[in-house]
Protein backbone atom coordinates (compact mmCIF):
# COMPACT_ATOMS: atom_id res chain seq x y z
CA UNK A 1 0.00 0.00 0.00
CA UNK A 2 1.39 3.06 -1.10
CA UNK A 3 1.57 6.43 1.65
CA UNK A 4 -0.73 8.30 -0.40
CA UNK A 5 -3.89 5.13 0.18
CA UNK A 6 -2.89 5.01 3.96
CA UNK A 7 -3.42 9.08 4.10
CA UNK A 8 -7.26 8.17 3.09
CA UNK A 9 -8.38 6.65 6.46
CA UNK A 10 -6.11 8.65 8.32
CA UNK A 11 -8.29 10.89 10.60
CA UNK A 12 -4.80 12.65 11.17
CA UNK A 13 -4.67 16.07 8.89
CA UNK A 14 -2.42 15.54 6.43
CA UNK A 15 -0.31 18.41 3.97
CA UNK A 16 -2.72 17.48 1.01
CA UNK A 17 -5.36 18.11 3.12
CA UNK A 18 -4.97 21.69 4.19
CA UNK A 19 -6.38 23.36 1.06
CA UNK A 20 -8.50 21.47 0.56
CA UNK A 21 -10.23 21.93 4.75
CA UNK A 22 -9.87 25.61 4.31
CA UNK A 23 -11.81 25.78 0.78
CA UNK A 24 -14.22 23.57 2.07
CA UNK A 25 -14.36 24.86 5.32
CA UNK A 26 -18.18 26.39 6.13
CA UNK A 27 -18.21 29.81 7.64
CA UNK A 28 -21.66 30.38 9.14
CA UNK A 29 -23.29 28.19 12.06
CA UNK A 30 -26.08 27.39 9.56
CA UNK A 31 -23.83 25.69 7.08
CA UNK A 32 -22.12 23.22 9.70
CA UNK A 33 -24.00 19.76 9.29
CA UNK A 34 -24.48 17.55 12.11
CA UNK A 35 -23.85 18.29 15.87
CA UNK A 36 -26.88 19.85 16.61
CA UNK A 37 -26.56 19.96 20.32
CA UNK A 38 -23.59 21.69 20.07
CA UNK A 39 -24.37 24.06 17.52
CA UNK A 40 -27.79 25.03 19.72
CA UNK A 41 -25.68 25.26 22.76
CA UNK A 42 -22.75 27.63 20.99
CA UNK A 43 -25.47 29.66 19.08
CA UNK A 44 -27.23 30.65 22.23
CA UNK A 45 -24.00 31.60 24.12
CA UNK A 46 -22.82 33.73 21.40
CA UNK A 47 -25.77 35.64 21.30
CA UNK A 48 -25.81 36.16 25.05
CA UNK A 49 -22.23 37.27 24.51
CA UNK A 50 -22.93 39.79 21.57
CA UNK A 51 -25.72 41.35 23.21
CA UNK A 52 -23.95 42.07 26.66
CA UNK A 53 -20.87 43.12 24.17
CA UNK A 54 -18.69 40.20 26.45
CA UNK A 55 -16.01 37.55 25.02
CA UNK A 56 -17.38 34.27 25.02
CA UNK A 57 -16.74 32.37 27.82
CA UNK A 58 -13.73 29.50 27.26
CA UNK A 59 -14.80 26.54 24.94
CA UNK A 60 -13.54 22.85 25.15
CA UNK A 61 -14.03 20.54 22.34
CA UNK A 62 -12.31 17.23 22.55
CA UNK A 63 -13.54 14.35 20.28
CA UNK A 64 -11.78 12.12 17.71
CA UNK A 65 -10.05 13.97 15.11
CA UNK A 66 -11.53 14.90 11.79
CA UNK A 67 -14.84 15.67 13.34
CA UNK A 68 -14.77 19.57 13.01
CA UNK A 69 -13.08 20.64 16.02
CA UNK A 70 -10.93 23.64 14.30
CA UNK A 71 -14.31 24.33 11.75
CA UNK A 72 -16.36 24.93 14.59
CA UNK A 73 -13.60 27.79 16.16
CA UNK A 74 -13.24 29.89 13.19
CA UNK A 75 -17.16 29.41 12.78
CA UNK A 76 -17.68 30.72 16.37
CA UNK A 77 -14.91 33.82 15.42
CA UNK A 78 -17.18 34.59 12.34
CA UNK A 79 -20.04 34.70 14.15
CA UNK A 80 -18.32 36.66 16.64
CA UNK A 81 -17.17 39.16 13.89
CA UNK A 82 -13.72 38.89 15.41
CA UNK A 83 -10.25 37.69 14.66
CA UNK A 84 -8.85 34.07 15.22
CA UNK A 85 -5.37 33.56 16.32
CA UNK A 86 -4.43 29.44 15.75
CA UNK A 87 -1.83 27.70 17.14
CA UNK A 88 -1.15 24.42 18.36
CA UNK A 89 0.05 22.94 22.26
CA UNK A 90 3.71 21.66 20.62
CA UNK A 91 4.31 25.05 18.99
CA UNK A 92 3.88 26.71 22.25
CA UNK A 93 7.15 25.46 24.38
CA UNK A 94 8.17 28.63 26.65
CA UNK A 95 5.94 31.03 28.55
CA UNK A 96 7.34 33.88 26.54
CA UNK A 97 5.80 32.54 23.78
CA UNK A 98 2.46 32.29 25.26
CA UNK A 99 3.07 35.92 26.51
CA UNK A 100 3.82 37.28 23.08
CA UNK A 101 0.59 35.91 21.33
CA UNK A 102 -1.63 37.33 24.40
CA UNK A 103 -0.99 40.22 24.52
CA UNK A 104 -0.78 41.05 20.51
CA UNK A 105 -4.59 39.91 20.72
CA UNK A 106 -7.44 42.50 20.70
CA UNK A 107 -10.25 42.50 23.36
CA UNK A 108 -12.76 39.88 22.27
CA UNK A 109 -9.84 37.47 19.78
CA UNK A 110 -10.20 33.90 19.45
CA UNK A 111 -7.85 32.34 21.13
CA UNK A 112 -7.52 28.43 19.23
CA UNK A 113 -5.11 25.85 20.09
CA UNK A 114 -5.37 22.75 19.12
CA UNK A 115 -3.67 19.54 20.46
CA UNK A 116 -3.85 21.09 23.90
CA UNK A 117 -3.34 18.46 25.88
CA UNK A 118 0.29 18.77 24.95
CA UNK A 119 0.90 22.05 26.48
CA UNK A 120 3.48 21.63 28.92
CA UNK A 121 2.49 22.21 32.39
CA UNK A 122 4.71 25.78 32.99
CA UNK A 123 2.95 26.83 29.81
CA UNK A 124 -0.43 26.35 31.71
CA UNK A 125 0.96 28.10 34.75
CA UNK A 126 1.08 31.15 32.99
CA UNK A 127 -2.40 30.56 31.06
CA UNK A 128 -4.53 29.86 34.79
CA UNK A 129 -4.23 33.65 35.00
CA UNK A 130 -4.39 34.78 31.80
CA UNK A 131 -7.98 32.34 31.77
CA UNK A 132 -9.56 33.90 34.68
CA UNK A 133 -7.94 37.57 35.19
CA UNK A 134 -7.01 38.34 31.89
CA UNK A 135 -3.32 38.87 33.06
CA UNK A 136 -0.17 36.82 32.95
CA UNK A 137 2.92 36.22 35.68
CA UNK A 138 5.88 36.49 34.31
CA UNK A 139 9.23 36.10 36.09
CA UNK A 140 12.54 37.94 35.23
CA UNK A 141 15.91 37.07 36.42
CA UNK A 142 16.62 34.47 38.58
CA UNK A 143 17.56 32.89 42.05
CA UNK A 144 16.96 35.73 44.54
CA UNK A 145 17.35 38.68 42.87
CA UNK A 146 14.71 37.46 40.54
CA UNK A 147 11.57 39.60 40.12
CA UNK A 148 7.18 38.70 39.35
CA UNK A 149 5.90 41.30 36.57
CA UNK A 150 2.11 41.15 36.10
CA UNK A 151 0.71 42.04 32.55
CA UNK A 152 -2.74 42.69 31.62
CA UNK A 153 -4.01 41.00 28.71
CA UNK A 154 -6.90 41.52 26.30
CA UNK A 155 -10.09 40.11 27.39
CA UNK A 156 -9.66 37.28 24.66
CA UNK A 157 -11.68 33.62 24.40
CA UNK A 158 -9.35 30.41 24.36
CA UNK A 159 -10.71 27.67 22.24
CA UNK A 160 -9.11 24.47 23.05
CA UNK A 161 -9.39 21.14 21.17
CA UNK A 162 -8.39 17.74 22.18
CA UNK A 163 -8.65 14.22 20.73
CA UNK A 164 -7.02 13.16 24.26
CA UNK A 165 -9.62 14.88 27.15
CA UNK A 166 -7.72 12.46 29.60
CA UNK A 167 -4.43 13.79 29.19
CA UNK A 168 -5.64 17.22 30.32
CA UNK A 169 -5.12 18.27 33.64
CA UNK A 170 -7.37 18.70 36.00
CA UNK A 171 -6.97 22.42 36.46
CA UNK A 172 -7.06 23.09 33.19
CA UNK A 173 -9.78 21.72 32.39
CA UNK A 174 -12.09 23.15 34.96
CA UNK A 175 -11.29 26.52 33.35
CA UNK A 176 -13.17 26.29 30.31
CA UNK A 177 -17.00 27.62 30.77
CA UNK A 178 -18.14 25.18 28.03
CA UNK A 179 -17.07 21.79 27.42
CA UNK A 180 -18.34 19.98 24.38
CA UNK A 181 -18.03 16.40 23.35
CA UNK A 182 -18.09 15.96 18.76
CA UNK A 183 -18.95 12.55 18.10
CA UNK A 184 -19.28 10.58 14.84
CA UNK A 185 -21.72 11.14 12.52
CA UNK A 186 -24.65 9.52 10.65
CA UNK A 187 -24.18 8.40 7.11
CA UNK A 188 -27.13 10.70 6.13
CA UNK A 189 -25.13 13.66 7.66
CA UNK A 190 -21.65 12.73 5.69
CA UNK A 191 -23.79 12.55 2.57
CA UNK A 192 -25.34 16.06 2.97
CA UNK A 193 -21.40 17.16 3.77
CA UNK A 194 -20.01 15.67 0.89
CA UNK A 195 -23.28 16.96 -1.20
CA UNK A 196 -22.04 20.62 -0.39
CA UNK A 197 -18.40 19.52 -1.12
CA UNK A 198 -19.00 18.03 -4.17
CA UNK A 199 -20.91 21.66 -5.04
CA UNK A 200 -18.25 23.46 -4.12
CA UNK A 201 -15.70 21.18 -6.35
CA UNK A 202 -17.76 21.50 -8.81
CA UNK A 203 -18.24 17.63 -8.65
CA UNK A 204 -21.35 16.36 -10.89
CA UNK A 205 -22.83 13.34 -9.26
CA UNK A 206 -26.10 11.70 -9.87
CA UNK A 207 -28.06 8.65 -8.35
CA UNK A 208 -26.44 6.80 -5.03
CA UNK A 209 -22.66 7.82 -5.48
CA UNK A 210 -22.59 9.80 -2.82
CA UNK A 211 -24.10 7.84 -0.62
CA UNK A 212 -21.86 5.13 -1.26
CA UNK A 213 -18.65 7.23 -0.46
CA UNK A 214 -20.70 8.35 2.81
CA UNK A 215 -21.56 4.96 4.12
CA UNK A 216 -17.76 3.84 3.76
CA UNK A 217 -16.07 6.95 5.26
CA UNK A 218 -15.85 6.22 8.74
CA UNK A 219 -18.26 8.39 10.12
CA UNK A 220 -15.76 11.04 9.45
CA UNK A 221 -16.06 14.17 7.59
CA UNK A 222 -12.40 14.81 6.93
CA UNK A 223 -12.38 11.29 5.21
CA UNK A 224 -15.68 12.08 3.51
CA UNK A 225 -13.75 14.85 1.38
CA UNK A 226 -10.59 12.89 0.42
CA UNK A 227 -12.67 9.56 -0.67
CA UNK A 228 -15.17 12.31 -3.02
CA UNK A 229 -11.28 13.91 -3.94
CA UNK A 230 -9.67 10.72 -5.05
CA UNK A 231 -13.72 9.58 -6.43
CA UNK A 232 -13.54 12.62 -8.57
CA UNK A 233 -10.09 12.27 -9.93
CA UNK A 234 -11.02 8.81 -11.04
CA UNK A 235 -14.31 9.69 -12.21
CA UNK A 236 -12.91 12.29 -14.65
CA UNK A 237 -9.88 9.96 -15.80
CA UNK A 238 -11.98 6.44 -16.47
CA UNK A 239 -15.17 8.04 -16.99
CA UNK A 240 -16.57 10.95 -17.89
CA UNK A 241 -16.12 12.90 -14.89
CA UNK A 242 -19.67 12.38 -13.18
CA UNK A 243 -19.99 9.99 -9.94
CA UNK A 244 -22.84 7.37 -9.54
CA UNK A 245 -23.05 4.12 -7.71
CA UNK A 246 -20.86 2.46 -10.15
CA UNK A 247 -17.85 4.70 -10.48
CA UNK A 248 -18.24 5.00 -6.49
CA UNK A 249 -18.25 1.61 -6.09
CA UNK A 250 -15.36 0.65 -8.35
CA UNK A 251 -12.92 3.58 -7.12
CA UNK A 252 -13.41 2.76 -3.82
CA UNK A 253 -12.93 -1.20 -4.99
CA UNK A 254 -9.10 0.53 -6.16
CA UNK A 255 -9.08 2.14 -3.09
CA UNK A 256 -9.36 -1.12 -1.19
CA UNK A 257 -11.69 0.58 1.07
CA UNK A 258 -14.75 -1.67 1.97
CA UNK A 259 -18.45 -1.34 3.09
CA UNK A 260 -18.02 -1.11 6.01
CA UNK A 261 -15.50 1.60 5.65
CA UNK A 262 -12.35 -0.51 6.50
CA UNK A 263 -9.29 -0.65 4.51
CA UNK A 264 -6.58 -3.20 4.22
CA UNK A 265 -4.33 -1.75 7.30
CA UNK A 266 -7.60 -2.73 9.33
CA UNK A 267 -7.94 -5.88 7.93
CA UNK A 268 -5.04 -6.84 8.44
CA UNK A 269 -4.89 -6.00 12.24
CA UNK A 270 -7.73 -7.77 12.33
CA UNK A 271 -6.56 -11.25 10.83
CA UNK A 272 -3.24 -10.58 12.84
CA UNK A 273 -5.44 -11.09 16.05
CA UNK A 274 -7.96 -14.06 14.62
CA UNK A 275 -5.02 -15.83 13.03
CA UNK A 276 -1.85 -15.27 14.54
CA UNK A 277 -2.97 -14.72 18.20
CA UNK A 278 -6.37 -17.42 17.65
CA UNK A 279 -8.55 -14.46 18.39
CA UNK A 280 -6.73 -12.73 21.39
CA UNK A 281 -5.71 -11.56 23.97
CA UNK A 282 -2.90 -9.27 22.69
CA UNK A 283 -1.27 -6.58 23.83
CA UNK A 284 -0.80 -3.40 21.87
CA UNK A 285 3.15 -3.58 21.58
CA UNK A 286 2.93 -7.30 20.27
CA UNK A 287 0.82 -6.23 17.51
CA UNK A 288 2.19 -3.87 16.37
CA UNK A 289 5.23 -5.68 16.41
CA UNK A 290 3.68 -8.66 14.00
CA UNK A 291 2.12 -6.22 12.25
CA UNK A 292 4.94 -3.63 11.54
CA UNK A 293 2.88 -0.82 12.13
CA UNK A 294 3.41 1.78 14.44
CA UNK A 295 1.82 1.71 18.02
CA UNK A 296 0.02 4.97 18.05
CA UNK A 297 -1.51 4.32 14.98
CA UNK A 298 -2.67 1.63 15.33
CA UNK A 299 -4.38 2.93 19.07
CA UNK A 300 -5.07 6.56 17.63
CA UNK A 301 -6.27 5.68 14.23
CA UNK A 302 -7.23 2.24 13.31
CA UNK A 303 -8.60 0.57 16.91
CA UNK A 304 -11.27 3.23 17.88
CA UNK A 305 -13.12 2.81 15.06
CA UNK A 306 -12.83 -1.12 15.24
CA UNK A 307 -13.75 -0.75 18.59
CA UNK A 308 -17.02 1.24 17.46
CA UNK A 309 -17.93 -1.22 14.85
CA UNK A 310 -17.84 -4.02 17.74
CA UNK A 311 -14.89 -6.35 16.15
CA UNK A 312 -12.60 -6.00 18.70
CA UNK A 313 -12.58 -5.47 22.91
CA UNK A 314 -10.20 -3.98 25.07
CA UNK A 315 -9.66 -6.29 28.59
CA UNK A 316 -6.86 -6.10 30.96
CA UNK A 317 -5.15 -8.57 29.16
CA UNK A 318 -5.05 -7.11 25.82
CA UNK A 319 -7.26 -6.60 22.41
CA UNK A 320 -9.88 -9.81 22.01
CA UNK A 321 -11.30 -9.96 18.13
CA UNK A 322 -15.26 -10.34 18.24
CA UNK A 323 -17.75 -12.38 16.82
CA UNK A 324 -18.65 -9.88 14.12
CA UNK A 325 -14.62 -9.26 13.10
CA UNK A 326 -14.76 -13.66 12.31
CA UNK A 327 -18.11 -12.57 10.39
CA UNK A 328 -16.73 -9.74 8.83
CA UNK A 329 -12.97 -11.47 7.29
CA UNK A 330 -15.82 -14.38 6.80
CA UNK A 331 -13.79 -16.73 9.38
CA UNK A 332 -15.49 -19.31 11.69
CA UNK A 333 -14.53 -19.14 15.44
CA UNK A 334 -12.54 -21.71 16.83
CA UNK A 335 -14.14 -23.13 20.11
CA UNK A 336 -11.30 -23.78 22.85
CA UNK A 337 -11.42 -27.76 22.84
CA UNK A 338 -10.93 -27.24 18.73
CA UNK A 339 -7.86 -24.99 19.83
CA UNK A 340 -6.19 -27.37 21.92
CA UNK A 341 -6.76 -30.53 19.46
CA UNK A 342 -5.05 -28.58 16.90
Amino acid sequence: MTEEDKNIIDTEIVEDDIDLDISLRPKKMADYIGQMAIKDNLSIFISAAKKRGEAIEHILLYGPPGLGKTTLAHIIANEMGRAIRVTSGTAIERPGDLASILTNLEDGDILFVDEIHRLNRNIEEVLYPAMEDYAIDMVLGKGPSAKTLRLDVPKFTLIGATTKIGSLSSPLRDRFGNVFRLDYYEDEELEEIIKRSAKILNVKHKGKGLKEIAKRARRTPRIANRILKRVRDFAEVRHQGEVDELIAFEALKMLDIDELGLDRTDRMILETIVDKFSGGPVGLDALAAATSEDRDTIEDVIEPYLLRLGFIDRTPRGRVATPGAYNHLGRKKESGNQRKLL
